[in-house]
């Protein structure tokens, strides 16, 4: 099962500046530890989706590919990348979202 909490965000912050204003205090918040958990959390994105999200699985934590500016939808493909991982995660005790709604 995946831990409740963790320490780890996995996000591409080299698109930070591109990212809406929420997810980049979100983030934010997330490195201050200023989040309901409290705690502290440090990036650890290697750019492939199935390793961040084992990291993630394993660890505790978040992962996360928002949309930017040249991409408000995000790039992650639904059918074989959001929908997949999404249902590991449920199953592993964790939860998956699109973002809105």
């Amino acid at each position: 099962r995946i831990p409740s909490a963790g320490p780890i965000y996995s996000f591409n912050e080299a698109n930070f500046h591109d990212f809406s204003e929420p997810v980049k205090r979100y983030l934010d918040a997330l490195k201050t530890g200023s989040t309901s958990t409290g705690i502290r959390s440090n990036a650890r994105y290697v750019g492939a989706l199935v390793a961040d999200t084992h990291n993630v699985l394993i660890n505790g934590g978040i992962y996360g590919y928002p949309g930017t500016r040249t991409n408000e939808a995000g790039k992650l493909r639904l059918l074989y990348e959001s929908n997949p991982m999404g249902m590991i995660m449920e199953q592993a005790g964790g939860a998956a979202s699109t973002g809105v709604g």
